[in-house]
């Protein structure tokens, strides 16, 4: 397939290997595959009509029409949106684990439960633990409220208790009654490719690491995020947010030279960062006594930003959209951050 379609003049792109491109005089036809399901889209329909005569002419395949459904995603296009979920994905997981009726809560995570792995409790089967959380690892691709919980979860897939299944069935009481929810993208004049970064420091109780996470928007809602947590110990607020700026900017580059590909003049990016501190060091080009045990790879944050590719900016606390990866909150504050990045209901 890559071959083949090399030599009907798409181009490969170097950033993501399974995304091709053509562009002929202002016009833009994207391929996108995935082992053999294939999507095609553009702007010039004729274009994309002689792919699919060229592709069926040579593959045996069958045209789909307009997406739909695709890899366990639900796609519901109108005029000037998208909405993207996995209700009928969610039915099945609720139906395999007998959770259908289930009591709904309001968040995904208890705010006062700090999840370990010598927790007391009587170990649960390790198999019915993985599977579940693998189940809902593939739930966070329409469902980044999940994200922060299902990355605590996956911590202890080699030494599950009660207590991290009965966690692990919250999250599927959470979503039992938010079931319709999934991102809803809409039309937007403003098309610049911005993020938010953000850490919860020494949130591991068992080794004291932070967490790094970081979500970028482009127009509407966030369309890319992360929660994971950091691979060595932070020894302050503004060491752990700054190895989560460097990690967010990183993504921001990969992000940059993928809409590069997609055919976008992409400008400056701007990273917002809660910590006034990790960005006076981000900027600051003189080792002193507090930083001078921070990484040299952690340097490459003053890099970009010295290039003038990436730009961190100051946000308050409240108005951090990535705080929803770092840690549990009350229902109120969980909720406004969740329609922050784009999470709702279709109805």
């Amino acid at each position: 397939m890559d071959s083949y379609l090399q030599d009907l003049g798409y181009k490969r792109s170097l950033s993501e290997y399974t995304l091709y491109t053509k562009k002929v005089a202002g016009s833009i036809v994207v391929i996108s595959l995935y082992v053999d399901d294939i999507l095609v889209t553009g702007n010039d329909c004729k274009q994309i009509n002689q792919l699919k005569h060229d592709l069926m002419q040579t593959f045996e395949m069958t045209d789909l029409g307009v997406m739909t459904y695709f890899l366990g995603m639900e796609i519901k296009q109108s005029p000037g949106e998208i909405f993207i979920c996995q209700k009928k994905y969610l039915k099945e997981i609720l139906r395999r684990f007998r959770m259908e009726e289930c009591k709904s809560v309001g968040t995904p995570m208890n705010q006062k439960e700090k999840l370990q792995k010598e927790d007391g409790a009587e170990p649960t089967d390790n198999a019915t633990y993985r599977s579940l959380v693998g189940c809902l690892m593939y739930l966070t691709a329409t469902r980044p409220d999940i994200q922060y919980t299902v990355s605590v979860l996956l911590r202890f897939l080699h030494c599950a208790s009660e207590l991290h299944m009965k966690a692990a069935k919250r999250v599927l009481r959470y979503l039992k009654g938010t079931s319709s929810y999934g991102i809803k993208f809409t039309k937007s004049e403003r098309f610049k490719l911005y993020g938010y970064s953000d850490s919860d420091w020494a949130g591991s109780v068992e080794d004291m690491k932070s967490t790094t996470s970081y979500c970028f928007a482009m127009g509407s809602v966030c369309f890319s995020w992360c929660s994971k947590k950091q691979d060595i110990v932070a020894l302050s607020t503004a060491e752990a947010e700054f190895i989560a700026a460097t990690a967010a900017a990183n993504h921001a580059i990969w992000l940059r030279k993928l809409l590069t590909d997609l055919g976008f003049t992409v400008g400056e990016t701007e990273l917002n960062v809660d910590n006034q501190a990790a960005l006076a060091i981000s900027q600051n080009h003189v080792f002193h006594g507090k930083t001078k045990h921070f990484k040299v790879k952690f340097y490459y944050l003053r890099e970009v930003q010295k290039s003038g590719e990436i730009k961190l900016v100051y946000c308050s606390t409240e108005n951090q959209y990535a705080d929803i990866f770092t840690k549990p909150f009350q229902v109120d504050r969980f909720e406004w951050l969740r329609k922050q990045i784009g999470v709702c209901s279709s109805i």
